[in-house]
């Protein structure tokens, strides 16, 4: 299978040197496609477990670091990448990384402030390739995904069958590279790199979500928030994931940590700037700046934009529509695992770059990732395995109604046998001497 699934990533990726009329994508392709045709010869031909990590990491090798490297030495990149470092130059020298009169395209900046933090490095480090903000943008993608997969794999929560859950699934390891090396992520790291690090801070906040953890999934998720507007659906999908595993109270303090920590990133420069931000983050990525987006993948709602005024009123009609059904799912049967988290997010992210005005196949990048990674990453349950480290919240609720459902003649000192966090709470022994009553006391007389 992974033979097969590399041969369909070398066949995309010779496309990009046919049919591409962008110089970095046609390296890329040269590249890539070279690369996974490699790592299909390897799947295909090295016995036992050792051909995916082995053709993981070949695919990496060609369709990653290489072309990476060439780019980054001969100083090509998309014109993304200049957009965020001349945005860090301006947050610098001005507060505000937007341009105040934008005449054309390359002079818009639509993302939201916290992406100029990423171009910061190229003005205190000067043009070197370590400073280019792809490399600072992949870096956050890393390290969100890595400490996401230790927060939905903390120590000693083991589950019991798992070893049996887990056979035939390829290793973290192996799965993150082919991850990385595909297609969907390997094009970005080389070219732009801009989606990446709100895919990684928002998988990162729905695994704290996960695990009962609302103000760092709060602060995560501001993050995610002050790169881009198409991080803010993750916010309502893990306040429903908090609600319905860890009570009201968790949802409150995620969103008022989300809430704050991206009115810390975000409004200074909006008090600064407010006239340009608005233009450029909101008017100009949906087509009504005075200057058109070049985003025009052939999607819905992009076609529809293209008829007219009333096109585009129904490509937003229709993203509205998307957006309440979501909302609808997320108050009828809230997500209550990483996994459902991630596919719910996922699937009204697809829709909305679908239907959106104006979008970008690249926008999937995100979906996809999401799906994969928590996937990876979360503990499996194996059919009919018990789980020896419940979590604390639903442990607390099921105390909560043993002792205040009418007819349940328990105390919390009677239950305080439960579990918490692998461990138990006995109760003291009555080291004092038990006095007979006054009735006994009769009795044995």
């Amino acid at each position: 299978m992974w033979s097969a699934g590399w041969l369909a990533a070398a066949v995309w990726a010779g496309s990009f040197p046919l049919l591409s009329g962008l110089p970095t994508h046609r390296l890329w392709g040269l590249f890539a496609a070279v690369g996974y045709l490699c790592a299909a010869g390897v799947a295909a031909w090295m016995p036992g477990s050792r051909a995916r990590p082995a053709s993981a990491a070949v695919a990496l090798l060609g369709a990653v670091l290489l072309p990476l490297a060439v780019l980054l030495i001969g100083g090509q990149a998309q014109s993304e990448v200049a957009v965020i470092e001349r945005s860090a130059d301006l947050l610098a020298r001005t507060g505000s990384p937007y341009l105040p009169d934008p005449q054309q395209v390359a002079d818009f900046t639509p993302y939201l402030p916290g992406m100029a933090l990423l171009g910061l490095p190229r003005v205190l480090l000067g043009a070197t390739p370590l400073a280019d903000p792809r490399l600072w943008c992949a870096a956050v993608l890393l390290v969100c995904l890595a400490a996401g997969r230790a927060v939905l794999r903390p120590r000693g929560g083991r589950v019991k069958g798992v070893e049996q859950a887990e056979a035939g699934r390829p290793s973290f390891g192996a799965g993150l590279t082919a991850l990385f090396a595909s297609p969907v992520v390997a094009l970005p790291v080389c070219v732009s790199g801009v989606d990446l690090p709100l895919t990684g801070a928002c998988c990162l906040g729905l695994a704290l979500a996960a695990r009962g953890r609302p103000v760092a999934a709060g602060a995560a998720l501001a993050l995610a928030f002050s790169f881009k507007w198409s991080a803010w659906p993750a916010l309502p999908v893990a306040l429903a994931l908090l609600a319905a595993v860890y009570g009201g109270r968790a949802a409150v303090r995620c969103a008022a940590a989300g809430l704050a920590g991206t009115a810390a990133l975000i409004v200074p420069v909006a008090v600064v700037a407010p006239h340009e931000m608005a233009e450029q983050v909101l008017a100009f990525p949906t087509g009504r700046a005075a200057v058109p987006t070049p985003a025009g993948s052939p999607l819905p709602g992009h076609l529809l934009a293209e008829l007219g005024p009333a096109g585009w009123f129904a490509a937003v009609a229709l993203l509205a529509l998307g957006g309440t059904a979501l909302a609808l799912s997320l108050l009828l049967r809230p997500p209550g695992s990483a996994v459902a988290a991630a596919d719910r997010l996922a699937l009204g992210l697809t829709l909305a770059f679908a239907l959106a005005p104006a979008g970008r196949f690249g926008y999937l990048a995100l979906p996809v990732v999401l799906v994969v990674w928590t996937r990876l990453s979360e503990l499996p349950a194996a059919q009919g395995a018990e789980q020896v480290t419940p979590a604390r919240g639903q442990l607390q609720s099921l105390k909560r109604l043993l002792v205040h459902s009418p007819g349940m003649n328990c105390t919390t000192r009677s239950i305080s046998l439960i579990p918490m966090n692998g461990r138990t709470s006995p109760p003291r022994p009555n080291t004092r001497r038990l006095r007979p009553s006054r009735s006994e006391a009769e009795d044995g007389r």
